[in-house]
């Protein structure tokens, strides 16, 4: 299994149970590893506001186990080239370019990372 980084949409809907069966258990694999994210998506999963708190705990203890990459050079290098090429809000490109700079596969369902240079994506809509 190759090394991915995840979206926080990916991360909602894994929690949410709102993935097919077969997302379900290819996010469940990766979680069962020490999962990728950004700092970006460290940020808005921590900000995700659920009346079932035992979800928010449950979000709280992933990104307490994952894997948080930090804002550095290069990353701020690769999101300045990102948002040069296209239009693309800075949270976003900052999540591509830490996939990039990482070599790592991101998985999300948005659009907007499609046809990024160098970014390889998958769609978890799709699985």
């Amino acid at each position: 299994m190759g090394q991915y980084l995840i979206d926080n949409n990916v991360i909602s809907h894994y929690f949410s149970e709102l993935l097919s069966e077969n997302g379900m258990l290819f996010i469940a694999q990766i979680l069962d590893q020490t999962p990728n994210v950004s700092v970006i998506t460290e940020i808005e999963a921590l900000s995700w506001v659920n009346p079932d708190k035992s979800k928010e705990a449950l979000i709280r203890e992933f990104i307490s186990d994952a894997n948080v990459f930090p804002l550095t050079p290069a990353i701020v290098k690769s999101c300045v080239k990102i948002r040069r090429n296209r239009k693309i809000k800075t949270p976003d490109a900052i999540i591509a370019a830490t996939a990039i700079v990482h070599n790592l596969i991101l998985i999300s369902n948005d659009d907007h990372f499609k046809g990024i240079e160098g970014l390889q994506l998958i769609d978890s809509q799709s699985l």
